[in-house]
């Protein structure tokens, strides 16, 4: 339709979706690398305190994210780094969930294998990088697959850690875009079909992957 052309053509679409691939990007690579060793530590690794420590983490997850706005705003300002992609990724390298949903996966895996590699000298680290992480190659897939797909659709941490027009993200270009073009649906609605495709390709390609996840997520 000639108003939805017009409305692509307002919106610059590839700075945006560049952004909120970088955002998206950067934010599954980190929480990739913090949530396996944590996760593998609180399914194997025996501490004091560790299921106390794991309460308090699977606590963290009701938290509402409004209630962490204000607090990561202040810290980010605080360095400095309001308006910038370090700002924006810095709160975000940490999955809650994730390290959940890798922990459920570890649990799962036979303990065989590890006393195998403990007999022939591996120590805890090298037993989770050559036999665990290798083993959770679909858990990790299955977890960057729906990390990148809750930082795609990310808007209110975007909207206020960064400010200048060129540093937005899809989600927030899309409610500007809401703003301008108030009562014009076919404007709003090609552009969101827009945004929306990436996520739709994702799911059709990993769409076993999302529902592998919810099964690893049940406790066992």
């Amino acid at each position: 339709m000639p108003e939805g052309v017009a409305a692509l053509a307002t919106l610059p679409l590839a700075r945006l979706y560049a952004n909120t691939a970088l955002f998206a990007s950067c934010t599954v690579a980190a929480q990739l690398a913090t949530s396996a060793p944590a996760a593998y530590a609180f399914a194997r690794l025996r501490f004091a305190g560790r299921d106390r420590m794991f309460a308090l983490v699977v606590a963290l997850l009701t938290v509402p994210t409004i209630a962490l706005v204000v607090p990561r705003f202040l810290m980010v300002d605080a360095l400095g780094w309001v308006d910038t992609y370090p700002g924006l990724i810095a709160t975000e390298l940490v999955s809650v969930g994730g390290i959940f949903l890798l922990r459920q996966f570890f649990l799962t895996l036979p303990r065989e294998l590890e006393d195998a590699a403990r007999l022939d000298g591996a120590g805890e680290w090298r037993i989770f990088w050559r036999v665990a992480l290798p083993l959770s190659r679909p858990a990790l897939v299955t977890l960057g697959a729906l990390a990148f797909a809750e930082q795609w659709r990310s808007f209110l941490w975007p909207l206020v850690a960064m400010r200048a027009a060129d540093h937005q993200v899809i989600e927030v270009g899309l409610a500007q875009l809401h703003g301008l073009y108030y009562g014009h649906w076919p404007f709003q609605l090609a552009v969101a079909g827009a945004a929306a495709l990436p996520m739709t390709l994702l799911y059709a390609v990993a769409q076993r992957r999302f529902v592998r996840g919810i099964e690893w997520a049940v406790p066992r």
